[in-house]
């Protein structure tokens, strides 16, 4: 029984650490987030996404990769881009850059793991939307019988989403006073968006303090010490499951900490955001079936290569593969981030509970 308490202590208190960690960070990240949703125009997006051009593909990709959207998330605001002409590959190029990445994960990765791969993660994010933009918009010239509309579904993908991450984010033409837009914009950071992330970033969390209690490095370097065998091992996993950019990072960081490769790293963080089963078959819905299958393997085509560009990169810089973080990024753990981890848990409980509508009617 003793033993039993002394892991679950353990585990706490690794837990406890990665969210001291990453909490001031996530709290940065969500208030920038704020301030992009209360002032970037509601209908810009779908102004420069218009047609199936490759301009449009790579602004799709650019104007995604700063979003804060998860995977499913991501969705109704694709449904809404194809509602108003947004091309296959435009929106192919959307749905991937949107949730591999954002300003609240861009945030967390610089605190649990390094610069390089906090910059690396958005770049790759972008060049994988892009490719898949452009094959699924290629795809789309041979197979024009595959064309699927919305028209009377366009609400639909947010109850099609089965992973419990689901609110609405769809775009709607609006244009309240400036102060309205902040005190909107940050209603969203701090109640929808961390509704959204705040549970799936806490199991990551707790995932990352049992991954640091149970996995050994001898294990790892027993099982994932072939770069290739651990980078497969993570598309296998990360492909089908359901993982927030921003609750990927403390697992991917406890998993560096164990002596797995940057490059399976990056895999897990690219592949698991912008792929799981529950959102594949409203993407079907969106694209076709044919580019769903042209997205997914372009998608896993480009985590393994950048999985294996990075290994190369860390080599070249005479950093091992399998050493290269020992220990977090920002090791600052003082009553600040200690703070700010009870604030978060705090917002996260606040945003989580349902909200009672108290009747006008007498």
């Amino acid at each position: 029984m003793q033993g039993i308490q002394d892991i679950i202590i353990a585990v706490l208190t690794a837990s406890w650490a990665v969210l001291m960690e990453s909490a001031p960070f996530v709290l940065l990240g969500s208030l920038v987030a704020g301030f992009l949703k209360a002032f970037l125009p509601e209908n810009f997006v779908a102004r420069h996404l218009g047609g199936n051009t490759i301009l449009s593909i790579f602004k799709a990709a650019a104007l995604g990769v700063p979003l804060p959207l998860c995977s499913c998330g991501v969705l109704p605001a694709a449904a809404g881009l194809k509602q108003q002409g947004a091309g296959k590959g435009a929106i192919a190029s959307f749905l991937i850059s949107t949730p591999e990445t954002g300003v609240d994960s861009i945030a967390v990765s610089y605190a649990l793991l390094d610069p390089i791969i906090t910059i690396i993660r958005p770049v790759t994010a972008f060049l994988t939307a892009v490719a898949a933009g452009i094959a699924v918009s290629f795809t789309e010239k041979f197979f024009e019988s595959d064309r699927i509309e919305l028209a009377e579904d366009a609400d639909k993908p947010v109850a099609l989403c089965k992973s419990g991450c689901c609110s609405s984010h769809a775009m709607q033409p609006v244009e309240p006073p400036a102060m309205e837009k902040l005190r909107k914009g940050l209603q969203f950071a701090f109640g929808d968006l961390l509704k959204d992330i705040g549970g799936w970033l806490f199991v990551g969390i707790l995932l990352a303090g049992l991954i640091s209690v149970f996995l050994s490095p001898e294990i790892v370097s027993h099982f994932l010490s072939n770069q290739y065998y651990s980078m497969l091992l993570m598309l296998a996993i990360s492909v089908p499951l359901y993982v927030c950019a921003t609750a990927s990072t403390p697992i991917a960081a406890a998993l560096a900490l164990k002596g797995i490769s940057p490059g399976a790293a990056l895999v897990f963080l690219l592949a698991g955001p912008a792929t799981n089963a529950a959102s594949l078959a409203v993407i079907s819905r969106l694209i076709g079936r044919k580019a769903m299958v042209v997205y997914i393997v372009v998608i896993v085509l480009m985590s393994f290569l950048a999985g294996m560009g990075l290994n190369l990169l860390y080599s070249s810089l005479g950093i091992s593969i399998t050493g290269w973080l020992t220990t977090p990024a920002q090791q600052e753990n003082g009553p600040f981030s200690a703070v700010a981890a009870v604030v978060l848990i705090i917002l996260v409980l606040k945003a989580s509970m349902p909200i009672k509508k108290t009747s006008l009617v007498s």
